[in-house]
């Protein structure tokens, strides 16, 4: 799996699962990303609130997918809505190698050692290790990396890894079982480390 430069860039950014559905659709259907693009501008097919939501929720829902291999589209399409978020997270994590290293780091080894409590202890612990380890890092303010670490776990909640209270200190981990179909091709295509983030196994 392709590890892109650490970025804050999803301070902004939710896991947008049914537009990333409706991207997945129109690709299957034949359409190229130029034409989602067009479409997002004209006919706000995304639904997004104004032009500039509309056109950071195309070029991320895009960037998602490219990082991932373009045989997932029917196997999306023919699974379930819970193993569909899945493979949407998995576009995300691809994308976004500090929300990879978050899960892979932090919440599978929870899953590991049998704990299902994600604290935000443990949140803050993770980013201080980054920014000791990682210059661009480094220089990311407290604002932020708070920030940061709402999106991961409003992403995590969205997937259906994470339960609902938001507003608590404790998350508890809901640990996913895979889809074989998911998994394997996980494996197949070179997203093993995911596959193992995702089922909490080393």
């Amino acid at each position: 799996m392709k590890r892109n430069r650490y970025s804050a860039g999803a301070v902004k950014l939710a896991l947008w699962f049914m537009e990333f559905r409706k991207a997945v659709w129109l690709l299957e259907q034949g359409r190229s990303f130029d034409e989602i693009k067009e479409l997002s501008s004209t006919e706000n097919i995304f639904g997004a609130s104004t032009p500039a939501r509309a056109a950071m929720i195309q070029s991320t829902i895009t960037a998602r997918i490219k990082n991932l291999d373009s045989s997932f589209y029917p196997l999306f399409l023919n699974s379930d809505v819970a193993t569909q978020k899945l493979y949407a997270l998995t576009g995300s994590f691809a994308h976004d190698t500090l929300f990879f290293d978050f899960m892979y780091e932090v919440v599978r080894e929870k899953m590991i050692i049998g704990t299902s409590i994600l604290a935000d202890a443990d949140v803050r612990i993770f980013f201080k290790n980054k920014q000791a380890q990682d210059e661009v890092v480094a220089k990311w303010t407290d604002q932020t990396l708070q920030r940061l670490g709402r999106s991961y776990k409003s992403q995590l909640y969205e997937a259906g890894i994470l339960d609902e209270k938001e507003r608590t200190a404790e998350r508890k981990i809901l640990k996913p079982i895979l889809d074989p179909i998911l998994k394997h091709w996980l494996e197949d295509y070179g997203y093993g480390q995911i596959a193992k983030a995702l089922e909490g196994v080393r």
